[in-house]
């Protein structure tokens, strides 16, 4: 499928909906760099009983208004959740209290272009079975990040492409059979510890997210990236001794990550420059660590570093 992404790609057609969730949670975004702009839309739809993402899917939509890009991520987010079950109840949300509040019937539709999207929005699945909640950006961070990636892309010139897809879940028969031992040795997690856990996370967090790590459990110093198979803390706290990150000195000097593709290093390397990065070595930029080594060097405000290498 094009722009968007299946988190269980191995499953049949003929079983589209069989044992498919009966309720479904849509989370939608839109925005438009400029009002109008350059705008995108992200969508993704959750089973609210386990809290995962089921499918998501962005895609920038050339010049247009906020309120446009907030109803096409609407549209997009409805047609993902009839593909998972079009029989299903759906519980819409988004920060945009315009369309919760136009699309439950509370506020007229006075501009054309979002009449037109509204009705298209209520042809996608019955009236009857949707409902709407509005709920604060922070809590709709998946939508908007979507979002925000697909008019990177646009405006870059380079087509969205989704996070790496979830391996599915063991089949019973699969589950019980006899498994290979695991090598030792392999990472379990990282910690990393910062005198400033807000900073880090807008920062050393916001490209976690990106690179296929979701923010998990969070607590008063510290919060988790990533998956059992291997995640990343970061953590703060009195114990943190005063003074930045020095790479310098004895202990580990980076992290290095799989990034994608050369494009791929590229937009997330201008991306994160807005997210408290500073680009390495900008005169041997993109080869700084040899010709054969396509990869950007990135560093944040405590001076930790982080290599994004192209495959």
């Amino acid at each position: 499928m094009t722009e968007q992404q299946l988190f269980d790609p191995h499953a049949r057609d003929d079983e589209a909906t069989a044992g498919a969730p009966t309720r479904l949670v849509v989370e939608a975004d839109g925005g438009s760099r400029g009002n109008p702009g350059h705008a995108g839309y992200g969508a993704l739809v959750r089973d609210p009983d386990t809290g995962r993402i089921l499918v998501e899917k962005a895609a920038y939509i050339g010049k247009a208004s906020n309120n446009v890009a907030e109803y096409s991520g609407l549209v997009s987010g409805l047609e993902l959740a009839r593909e998972i079950n079009p029989g299903a109840s759906v519980h819409v949300k988004m920060d945009s209290k315009l369309v919760v509040e136009q699309m439950s019937g509370r506020w007229q539709i006075k501009h054309a272009d979002m009449r037109v999207l509204a009705a298209k929005a209520r042809k996608v699945l019955d009236p009857r079975r949707v409902t709407y909640e509005w709920i604060p950006r922070e809590r709709n961070k998946d939508a908007d990040r979507l979002s925000n990636e697909a008019m990177d892309a646009g405006m870059a010139g380079v087509e969205w492409k989704p996070r790496a897809a979830a391996r599915p879940a063991a089949e019973p028969e699969a589950a019980a059979s006899e498994e290979l031992p695991r090598p030792a040795g392999r990472l379990h997690h990282l910690e990393v510890w910062t005198q400033d856990l807000a900073s880090a996370e807008k920062s050393l967090g916001w490209l976690l997210e990106r690179l296929g790590f979701p923010r998990g459990e969070a607590w008063k110093d510290g919060v988790r990236y990533g998956s059992d198979e291997f995640y990343v803390v970061l953590e703060s706290g009195p114990d943190v001794v005063p003074g930045g990150s020095d790479r310098r000195r004895p202990g580990v000097n980076h992290l290095a990550f799989r990034a994608g593709s050369r494009a791929d290093v590229d937009l997330l390397a201008r991306r994160a420059a807005s997210h408290g990065w500073s680009l390495m070595f900008a005169d041997r930029h993109p080869f700084a660590g040899g010709p054969d080594h396509y990869a950007a060097y990135l560093e944040n405000a405590e001076g930790f570093e982080v290599e994004l290498v192209a495959d």
